[in-house]
């Protein structure tokens, strides 16, 4: 692998040999409906309270995956997988016997991106043959974490995110027929000062285009390169954040720039506000549309870029404003570099 600036080229690119997505009702009434493996119309997934119910669907995301990989566990050198709620404990619970090396990890809504680089250089490397880069997000349970309990009733903002129950795997391996990941980009705090918990998009915007910026300057790369260039969980306002600060540079992104926060739901007709968010929104939308698309000839190159508001309550309690993070990863139907 060779890096330059922030950016990782890996010179054995991993496939991604599986993939699965696990949602839940809402999600699976959404525009992607058709992509997931599994749609769940019990919030609980069978469990007796928020917080086993992301556990449970995270387990069947993981089991998923290695079923269509038609391998067990145990032949996973290593699995790099978090989620939003307190130490982990969502991708934890699941996995906990599942014998596998595993790397736990917190990105906030940035984790799907931070877990497929972290499993991409380990295969590059030859750490690893094969390994899995998963995470999850559970409405119920992170609002009752982040926000309110739900039967307190509380009115959502406009500017409001509704948090993804869902869930998405990626085995990566060192053979296979693609896509391939080519370029991982490491992002960098970024903190504009944004206080309000409820603006998640204006937080997060600003290390969108940072780490956006740095991969298209340490790649050569311009936008117009990309058939596709996807952020996670930015939302409508951040969204347009980051369209305007491209605008603003002379780089328009165009048509080719959206997010998962808006592609996972029908924001009119669903009353989603801002549009999704959530470790779940963009790893359901990677492994339930975006994979899908490439293996269908749709895209041959993307950008996928999910953000972070790395936050707590007690930052929020406290007045604290709300530092983002975003990672990149470039798929590709072709090996290159």
């Amino acid at each position: 692998m060779k890096k330059t600036g922030s950016t990782i080229t890996l010179s054995a690119p991993p496939t991604i040999f599986a993939s699965a997505s696990v949602v839940g009702a809402k999600e699976g009434e959404g525009p992607l409906k058709a992509g997931f493996d599994y749609i769940s119309d019990d919030s609980y997934f069978g469990e007796s309270s928020w917080e086993k119910a992301e556990s449970s669907m995270f387990r069947r995301c993981f089991t998923t995956v290695c079923d269509k990989a038609k391998i067990a566990p145990s032949e996973l050198d290593f699995v790099c997988a978090g989620d939003l709620l307190n130490q982990c404990i969502g991708s934890a619970f699941a996995l906990k016997d599942s014998k596998v090396p595993y790397f736990g990890l917190y990105g906030a809504c940035s984790t799907m991106a931070e877990s497929l680089l972290m499993a991409a250089a380990f295969v590059d490397a030859g750490f690893a043959r094969m390994a899995a880069a998963l995470t999850s997000s559970h409405f119920s349970s992170a609002e009752r974490q982040y926000r309110f309990p739900l039967n307190y009733g509380g009115q959502r903002t406009p500017t409001a995110q509704w948090t993804a129950t869902g869930s998405g795997c990626c085995l990566l391996a060192c053979e296979g027929e693609g896509p391939y990941i080519t370029h991982v980009t490491t992002g960098k705090i970024v903190d504009k000062g944004v206080t309000d918990a409820n603006n998640m998009g204006a937080a997060m915007a600003p290390a969108a285009y940072d780490t956006l910026c740095a991969l298209f300057r340490d790649t050569r790369t311009k936008p117009e390169d990309y058939d596709l260039i996807v952020t996670g969980d930015l939302g409508r306002l951040g969204h347009q954040i980051v369209s305007d600060f491209f605008a603003r540079d002379g780089l328009p992104l165009g048509e080719r720039y959206t997010d998962c926060g808006l592609l996972l739901y029908d924001i009119e007709s669903q009353d989603m506000h801002c549009g999704g968010s959530g470790c779940g929104c963009s790893a359901s939308v990677l492994c339930g549309y975006l994979l899908r698309g490439m293996r269908e000839g749709k895209w041959n190159r993307i950008i996928f870029a999910p953000t972070g508001a790395l936050l707590s309550p007690t930052t929020t309690f406290q007045g604290e404003s709300i530092p983002g993070i975003c990672h990149a990863v470039v798929f590709s139907n072709h090996k290159e570099g």
